[in-house]
């Protein structure tokens, strides 16, 4: 393990299909915005949409990046997306072990 900051980050984001959540995840990979996306399918979210509670099926993106390739992603995500305003959070890499940072940095350049 790194005691030192990593220039990683995972980010967040759902979509409405597992289909959609695919398509996002192999885009992001294959243009280097993205080491790895792992889709966790048939969560269920509650959230205020519009003034009403929303209670939808969703399928969760966990996306690794490093900060260089972080807004891009973002952006991508808008793009590709089919909502309105999709999620897209990012959670700064505390640390971790070298040696999947070293390949999560590598794949993304």
């Amino acid at each position: 393990m790194s005691d030192a900051p990593a220039d990683a980050f995972v980010v967040l984001s759902t979509a409405p299909s597992e289909e959609e959540a695919a398509a996002i995840a192999r885009a992001l990979v294959d243009e280097r915005l993205a080491a790895c996306v792992q889709l966790v399918p048939k969560i269920r979210s509650f959230y205020r949409w519009e003034g009403e509670v929303h209670d939808d099926p969703e399928h969760l993106l966990v996306i690794k990046t490093t900060a260089a390739r972080r807004d891009a992603l973002i952006a991508r995500i808008g793009e590709l997306h089919s909502y309105d305003v999709p999620e897209a959070v990012a959670l700064p890499i505390a640390t971790g072990s070298q040696a999947y940072l070293a390949w999560l940095s590598e794949v993304t350049t």
